[in-house]
C-alpha cells in the first residue's frame, strides 16, 4: 500500500513537472526564440548562441540548452543530491526537446517584427509560469536555476525571482551587444520583468494571506470567534487585553486568513461588532495547518 502511494505521488509530481515543461516550451519556442528575445538564464544564452550559429546546423536552441546544462547538472548533484538532479535532468531534456519540437510542428514560426511587445509579454509570462510550476515541484530546468537555488541557500531573505532577475540583467546586456538593437533589448527586459512577476506569483502567491487583529469587547468575543470558526473554517487565537485610554477589558482575536476569505471576515466583524478596532496586514508566507509545512524546501 505504501509503495502504491509513493508511486502515485511520483507520477503526480512528474505529471505536473511535464505540464510546466509544456508551458515553458510554448513561451520559449513560439514567442521568445523566433523573435530573438533572449529572456534570461541558460535559455537566453542558448537563444543568443542559436542566432550566432544560424540555422545551418542541428544545434537549435533546445539542443544548446541541453549541452550548456551538462556541467551545471554536475554542480547540482554536488549541492542537492541525486533526487534533484534526476528531476532536473528530466525537466531540462523534456522542455528543451519541446522547444525544438514546436519549431518543427509549426515551421513558419510567428514573428512580431512590428510589435515585439506581444511576444515579450506572452513569452515572458509563459516562461515564468512554466518555470514556477517546475520549481513548486522541487525541480528546475537546470541552467541558472541551479545557480539561483545555490545562492538562495546562502541568501535566504532574497526572493528567488529577484536573484534570477539580477543574473538575467547581465544576459540582457550581452544580448544588446550581440543583436545591436536597442528596441529589442528593451523588449527583452520587458519579457524578463514578466517572467519574474509570473514566477514569484506561482511560487509565493498561493501562500500570501492577511493577518487580522480584531480588538473587541469581551461579551462579543465568543460570538465573533464562533462565527469565524464556523462560517470561515479558519483558526483563531484569543488574547486578553486592556484599553490604555478607556481602561476597559478587551479581547484580541487574531487570525491568518487567505485573501479570498477576507471579505467574509469583514462581514462577520461588521455584523457582531461594527465598532471593533481591526488591524489588517499582508503576509507573504505562512507555515502551519492549511498553509506550508515547516519541512518544505525554501524556494
Amino acid at each position: 500500500m505504501k509503495h502504491k502511494a509513493a508511486l502515485l505521488k511520483i507520477l503526480k509530481t512528474y505529471s505536473i513537472i511535464t505540464l510546466g515543461c509544456v508551458v515553458y516550451s510554448i513561451g520559449v519556442g513560439l514567442f521568445l526564440d523566433p523573435n530573438n528575445i533572449a529572456s534570461g538564464g541558460v535559455t537566453g544564452i542558448a537563444i543568443i548562441l542559436s542566432y550566432l550559429i544560424g540555422e545551418s546546423t542541428w544545434l537549435n536552441t533546445g539542443m544548446l540548452i541541453i549541452f550548456i546544462n551538462i556541467p551545471l547538472l554536475i554542480l547540482g548533484f554536488v549541492f542537492f543530491g541525486k533526487k534533484f538532479v534526476i528531476s532536473t535532468a528530466y525537466s531540462t531534456i523534456v522542455s528543451s526537446l519541446m522547444v525544438d519540437l514546436w519549431q518543427l510542428i509549426i515551421k513558419d514560426m510567428p514573428t512580431f517584427s512590428d510589435d515585439l511587445l506581444i511576444p515579450a509579454v506572452i513569452g515572458g509570462s509563459f516562461f515564468g509560469l512554466g518555470i514556477g510550476i517546475i520549481f513548486r515541484m522541487g525541480s528546475s530546468t537546470g541552467g541558472t536555476d541551479i545557480i539561483v537555488k545555490i545562492l538562495r541557500k546562502k541568501f535566504r531573505h532574497i526572493k528567488t525571482g529577484v536573484i534570477s532577475m539580477s543574473i538575467d540583467l547581465c544576459i540582457i546586456g550581452v544580448s544588446g551587444l550581440i543583436f545591436k538593437d536597442f528596441v529589442l533589448t528593451c523588449y527583452t527586459a520587458v519579457s524578463i520583468v514578466m517572467f519574474t512577476l509570473m514566477f514569484d506569483w506561482v511560487l509565493y502567491g498561493g501562500n500570501s494571506a492577511k493577518l487580522v487583529h480584531i480588538i473587541t469587547d469581551d461579551d462579543k468575543a465568543e460570538e465573533m470567534c464562533g462565527k469565524i470558526l464556523k462560517e470561515l473554517d479558519v483558526g483563531a487565537t484569543i488574547v486578553g487585553g486592556k484599553g490604555a485610554y478607556t481602561d476597559k477589558s478587551k479581547t484580541i482575536i487574531f487570525c491568518a486568513i487567505k485573501n479570498f476569505l477576507y471579505p467574509k471576515l469583514r462581514d462577520v466583524v461588521r455584523e457582531v461588532d461594527p465598532h471593533a478596532f481591526t488591524i489588517v496586514s499582508s503576509v507573504k508566507e505562512i507555515y502551519g495547518e492549511g498553509y506550508k509545512n515547516h519541512t518544505d524546501d525554501e524556494l
